[in-house]
């Protein structure tokens, strides 16, 4: 069995940058759906799921901040969770 190579401090940055403006992008189609679907019933069928993938997205981020701290001790808290401004766009 060949041993995983974890990631890099700098990948680790780049992949919470990218979740980040990730979840952004969640919340900012859930608001887009809540104004235009019902909030109850069939129709809000989509929103949920994209509340669902913001949630899970959510956990993942959470699980990489924790390997991160267990493989780069006194790493910097705003990795995953990082300022507005730091966050950066992907098409």
């Amino acid at each position: 069995m060949t041993k995983k190579t974890k990631l890099t401090a700098d990948e680790h940055a780049d992949l919470g940058r990218q979740l980040a403006v990730m979840r952004d992008e969640l919340s900012r189609i859930q608001v887009q759906l809540s104004g235009a679907y019902a909030q109850t019933g069939p129709a809000a069928l989509p929103m949920r799921k994209v509340i669902a993938a913001r949630t899970a997205l959510d956990a993942a981020r959470s699980a990489l901040e924790n390997a991160l701290f267990q493989e780069y001790p006194g790493s910097a808290t705003t990795v995953y969770y990082p300022h507005p401004e730091d966050r950066v766009a992907f098409a």
